[in-house]
């Protein structure tokens, strides 16, 4: 099943999630219309090679080309419309950047990888439990009503502006009468009345002119606690969603929705100091001994500034951190002399503020102190923000070519591990490390906590790991998983009270080994992501298992039945065991040398599983892997990953040349049924199944099996 077709049978919740990254950079309809042709693509090395993002791009736009020409005999208007806008909006935007598209689509994937994977782990750790409880829709919901019905009372008090001035229009009109009539007229009863009826309209003007500095009173009163408890505290957990998406977490973006909320108590805001100042105009006009608009317009208008300057200051966001194009799973990782890009917004929504508001992008001064090394950055710093940089309309800027630079000094010093710069909303980790710590603080403008970070409790730590393969290998961990990798950081002291050290984690070495934990995790993480991602996407690598565990599991099963775990002694291996019978009945396992990189790069693992030979003491070569741990046939499980058919050896030509005999790549162990000995393989052998026949009729029996001995591992 294609990931699409996964996609779309998720719950609401999740397909939410998923509504919320297709935008006019990478539109749904595209992703829908040409699921298996993308997922096809390998966009994430395209991010990387301008020459092959160029490809990608015009077979994208051919793709576009023939889906219309298809649409159009079908006569669907709509259809046919909606791609004839898309395909011109790709071929603007990304035209001269097309390795933009190709870490757009990129992400696109990756973030449905990652949702995929939270729909299929239903187990929650602290950290997202905690998120879950601190956003609820009902407050949210509670906040948009409350910015409505802000609204709502300044339009009233324009209208209560509009009446105010129109009975001082009124009052002036009829005032100016009484002045211009003749003196005897001034005498006469009706002259009595009008002033009886002028007393009473100032006294009604006076009333509501009290009124409405009252319920503007109250409006700015109530913008001032909506926006100091709610609305920031909402803008506050989409910040710390964000922050723990950035290492793997779920990200529930309600971006759109605040900025909604922002934008009318802005309008709400300015509105309101107009007519403040229309007040003002009127006071100007007419004043009267105990006017309360002189008494109370400028401590009204001082609140309404600050308020519109604080709303400001709040809604300038980083909608996306810092991330290098080269390794756009990992944001907040810069490096130096690597270009990164990173996105910022405002989240009010008003056209006249476009191009009107600069950003300039700088390192925190703060770094150089805690750690004397300074840096610089490189590129365009000081754009503009404005409507086009982003597809729903919002004011956004993005900095595209950023590059940090290590400063020089006296004290020396190396500048190739990256930097770590913090603006009031920007930040990024120095290494990669320290990711997992991101999650665990929200004072990020604390340097001294990623100097000297204090112990985790081991289930947030375990819950990060989690997400971390979530996001970068489109697969969480299961509780057993997780529960291995607890027993692997606590079987030695470090932890203490539930909490574990971060030397633990990243400076200490494993008990026996020549490198630390997250080393040896990472480098998992590597192997996973270069060489056996789609068996691990399909859950078949079972991976942090223990040999102990291994055993139990196996010794109840039938002969063939196999599982994959991760070596526990070589940096980014991969092993496979397997468990048969000897002639009286007793249960044996045979676990291979672990395959690392340099040997899966030669051949896919998928190949190795199908392909791998035992040869016994009757040097009959035998494929001993049957079953994948429970009960799955070899095949089924790998079958749709097998990248070719072992094929016959081909004839020599007929051009008179000599014509060469095709080899295959074939695992081949020996098990000698007399050994005493641990089992386990020779390295990888270039040879076909034709060619081992040659060698059969042409050496003895015991040349052949001496030749294919290898040193057995601990493995």
């Amino acid at each position: 099943m294609s990931q699409w077709n996964q996609v779309q049978q998720l719950e609401i919740k999740f397909l939410e999630q998923v509504d919320q990254f297709y935008d006019d950079n990478f539109p749904m309809e595209i992703r829908h219309l040409l699921a298996q042709w993308i997922e096809n693509q390998d966009w994430e090395a395209a991010s990387n090679n301008e020459t092959m993002a160029t490809i990608l791009l015009q077979n994208l736009l051919i793709q576009l080309d023939e889906q219309l020409g298809r649409v159009s005999k079908e006569k669907n208007l709509l259809l046919i419309h909606n791609l004839k806008r898309i395909r011109k909006i790709l071929q603007g935007k990304f035209h001269g950047n097309p390795m933009h598209v190709a870490v757009v689509i990129s992400n696109c994937l990756r973030e449905e990888r990652r949702i995929l994977a939270a729909a299929n782990m239903p187990v929650q750790g602290p950290l997202e439990k905690s998120l879950q409880n601190s956003s609820v829709s009902e407050r949210q919901r509670n906040v948009e009503h409350k910015v409505a019905a802000i609204k709502n009372s300044v339009q009233m008090t324009e209208q209560d502006t509009k009446y105010l001035e129109d009975l001082q229009d009124e009052f002036d009109y009829r005032y100016k009468t009484i002045q211009t009539m003749d003196q005897s007229d001034k005498n006469s009863a009706m002259m009595n009345q009008e002033v009886l009826t002028l007393q009473e309209m100032l006294n009604s003007l006076d009333f509501k002119r009290k009124e409405a500095l009252s319920k503007m009173t109250q409006i700015i009163h109530e913008t001032d606690l909506l926006m100091n408890s709610m609305l920031i505290e909402e803008l506050q957990d989409w910040k710390r969603r964000q922050q723990i998406a950035c290492i793997g977490g779920p990200l529930h973006n309600v971006l759109n929705q605040l900025q909604n909320c922002f934008t009318l108590l802005a309008e709400s805001l300015f509105q309101l100091r107009r007519q403040l100042e229309k007040l003002e105009e009127q006071s100007t006009k007419m004043t009267y001994e105990g006017d309360p608009i002189p008494m109370q317009r400028t401590h009204m208008l001082e609140r309404v500034t600050f308020l519109i300057y604080n709303l400001f200051k709040n809604s300038f966001v980083v909608e996306r951190q810092p991330c290098m194009p080269t390794h756009p799973q990992r944001p907040l990782v810069l490096k130096t002399l690597i270009q990164f890009t990173v996105k910022l917004r405002l989240l009010i929504k008003l056209p006249e503020l476009n191009y009107q508001v600069k950003v300039k992008a700088s390192i925190d001064k703060n770094v150089s102190t805690l750690s004397n090394r300074r840096f610089v950055l490189c590129g365009t710093n000081v754009k503009a923000m404005s409507i086009e940089e982003s597809s729903n309309g919002s004011l956004s800027v993005e900095f595209r070519h950023l590059q940090p630079k290590e400063m020089k000094s006296s004290a020396g010093g190396k500048g190739n591990e990256g930097c770590h710069m913090v603006t009031e909303e920007l930040h990024s980790i120095t290494f990669e490390t320290q990711i997992c710590l991101y999650g665990l603080t929200m004072d990020l403008e604390n340097l001294v906590f990623f100097n000297n970070p204090p112990p985790a409790t081991l289930s947030q730590l375990l819950e990060v790991m989690s997400w971390q393969f979530s996001s970068y290998v489109g697969r969480g961990l299961n509780s057993d998983q997780l529960n291995m990798l607890a027993e692997k950081l606590t079987v030695h002291s470090g932890y203490t009270d539930g909490h574990l050290t971060w030397a633990k984690f990243c400076k200490e070495h494993l008990p026996g080994k020549s490198f630390t934990f997250w080393t040896w995790l990472e480098a998992i993480l590597d192997l996973i992501k270069k060489h056996i991602l789609p068996l691990w996407i399909d859950g078949y690598v079972m991976g942090f298992v223990s040999k102990e565990k291994e055993r139990l599991l196996l010794k109840d099963k039938m002969p063939g039945t196999f599982l994959l775990r991760f070596s526990e002694s070589h940096l980014g291996g991969i092993t496979f065991t397997w468990v048969d019978h000897s002639e009286n009945g007793e249960v044996r396992f045979h676990s291979v040398e672990p395959y690392n990189k340099g040997r899966l790069s030669a051949l896919p693992f998928a190949d190795i599983l199908r392909d791998y030979k035992v040869i016994m003491a009757e040097n009959i070569p035998e494929n001993p892997l049957k079953y994948l741990y429970p009960d799955i046939p070899k095949d089924k499980a790998f079958g749709k990953h097998y990248s070719s058919q072992l094929g016959e050896v081909s004839r020599p030509t007929e051009r008179g040349d000599k014509g060469y005999v095709p080899s295959v790549f074939i695992p081949i162990s020996t098990i000698r049924s007399d050994s005493t000995e641990p089992h386990s393989p020779s390295d990888l052998l270039p040879m076909s199944p034709s060619v081992y026949a040659v060698l059969r009729e042409n050496l003895s029996p015991t040349t052949i099996e001496t030749a294919m001995k290898s040193p057995y591992s601990a493995e």
